[in-house]
């Protein structure tokens, strides 16, 4: 019997998840305990306080800027995949032509 099966995806994550779990509950186990703080779970910003934030993203603009994103990684990862044949260069810059033209369009403001 071999033991390649122990390197099919689903029995290796298996196995790796198992050694994380039980690494991270030995560890969990042998570490020291601090001191529970009223500031623990407060965010960090190099040790000053930070201000409360006056200016809030509304829904459309995070959409707006979430899309924006979105588009600019398909379009790096359409451009990754494209070949470097004969014609490819070309369709390639047209493509991010009109990714550009939709980027422009979702980065103006009102």
């Amino acid at each position: 019997m071999t033991l390649n099966f122990l390197i099919s995806p689903p029995i290796a994550f298996l196995i790796f998840l198992t050694i994380v779990f039980l690494g991270y509950r030995f560890i969990g186990k042998h570490s020291s305990k601090g001191l529970d703080h009223p500031e623990k779970h407060l965010p960090y910003s190099g040790g000053q306080d930070i201000p409360p934030a006056e200016v809030r993203l509304s829904y459309e603009a995070f959409f707006r800027l979430g899309l924006l994103f979105g588009i600019t990684h398909v379009a790096v990862l359409i451009l990754a995949l494209i070949s470097l044949g004969s014609r490819s260069p070309w369709l390639g810059l047209l493509y991010l032509a009109g990714v550009s033209i939709s980027v422009f369009g979702l980065a103006r403001t009102k």
